[in-house]
């Protein structure tokens, strides 16, 4: 079996395209793919447990607290210990994070608008099935 062949190289393949598109777009406005989608993934008003972010983005928790150290240093969070949990700390965004969410949020709109517009529905509905499939392959069976 030829590599292009294996449903592993495909989703890779495509993927790394889609970062690399995401990141080229990410570095215009001083940001990564990275920090684009944990901004996405903070809820403005209730804030966001820093611990239900990394599960969120399939992130390790170490790599999680990197980034999130890095957007405090550049001014795009605040952490809050919670009243109650001082365990519990969430994640906010300053003015200049709620900026860099919204550009992050045009980009993705984008890039889905335009696969929309260039893939019909159906195809899309089997693609979705079968990520869908893969991933429940993946965590319910034992495949080793």
């Amino acid at each position: 079996m030829k590599p292009e062949e294996t449903v592993d190289y495909n989703f890779k393949v495509c993927w790394h395209a889609i970062s690399r598109m995401y990141n080229t777009e990410a570095a215009k406005s001083g940001i990564t793919t990275s920090i684009g989608f944990v901004l996405l993934n903070i809820d403005q008003q209730q804030g966001t447990p820093a611990t239900k972010i990394a599960p969120l983005l399939g992130l390790e928790a170490r790599s999680l607290t990197r980034i999130l150290k890095s957007m405090e240093d550049d001014d795009l969070i605040y952490k809050v210990s919670d009243a109650r949990d001082k365990r519990l700390v969430r994640i906010f965004l300053t003015e200049k994070g709620l900026e860099k969410k919204e550009i992050s949020r045009q980009t993705v709109k984008q890039f889905n608008y335009k696969v929309r517009e260039e893939v019909p529905q159906e195809e899309l509905d089997v693609f979705f099935k079968v990520c869908a499939q893969v991933q429940s392959i993946i965590e319910n069976k034992k495949i080793f």
